[in-house]
């Protein structure tokens, strides 16, 4: 599997507890603009934004889609989201209930979900897939990451446990409980190197 370090936009470190938001398809529009109120910062304002509009608003209206656009430009314009000046992988770890996940965010390619090597192990929605697609064209970015699974190697575990003796880029646990601690990886190199040793991974 081909995996590649990218230019992230990510939170400012002071304010990334207020940017942290559940994935957008785990809440309704009730419920995310609740969570969201009286925090500008919150990132369901993109993910979300129907939040920002009238109850009655067509959820694939383009103004949702306009307005996802419009509250990412307002966070990097105000400086919430800042853009990484080199190309680089994160280590990421969720913790709840004693219980932890931890991952390699990073860009996968599409020829490795074409040729089989990411497997979907589900199937999907087409008009969730359509709301999906038209979300990141019209942002220029992936708003919400796609988790991959793959079957551990030494190398990596190895790779992993040396990163996370590190400082963190982030350590902070959000409203909902869950723990948030991400490492940023500037050598990438072993990494890719890495990954390019698993066979395969599932979607």
């Amino acid at each position: 599997m081909r995996l590649h370090p990218f230019r992230a936009l990510r939170p400012d470190p002071v304010l990334a507890e207020k940017v942290a938001a559940v994935p957008y398809d785990v809440v309704n529009r009730e419920e995310a603009a609740r969570l969201a109120e009286g925090n500008p910062h919150s990132f369901l304002h993109v993910g979300r934004s129907d939040i920002d509009l009238a109850p009655e608003t067509d959820p694939h209206d383009d103004l949702i889609y306009a307005t996802a656009r419009e509250a990412l430009d307002r966070f990097v314009r105000d400086g919430a989201l800042i853009r990484e000046p080199e190309p680089a992988l994160y280590i990421y770890r969720q913790e709840m209930d004693g219980r932890a996940q931890t991952g390699v965010v990073g860009c996968v390619h599409v020829d490795d979900y074409e040729q089989d090597v990411i497997r979907k192990h589900e199937k999907t929605r087409k008009d969730k897939e359509d709301d999906r697609t038209r979300h990141v064209l019209t942002l220029d970015a992936n708003a919400e990451p796609v988790f991959l699974t793959y079957r551990g190697t030494p190398d990596l575990d190895r790779l992993v446990e040396r990163t996370i003796q590190s400082a963190s880029l982030y350590d902070f646990t959000a409203t909902d409980g869950v723990r948030h601690t991400v490492w940023l990886v500037r050598d990438t190199r072993p990494y890719c190197e890495a990954f390019g040793q698993v066979p395969v991974s599932y979607v």
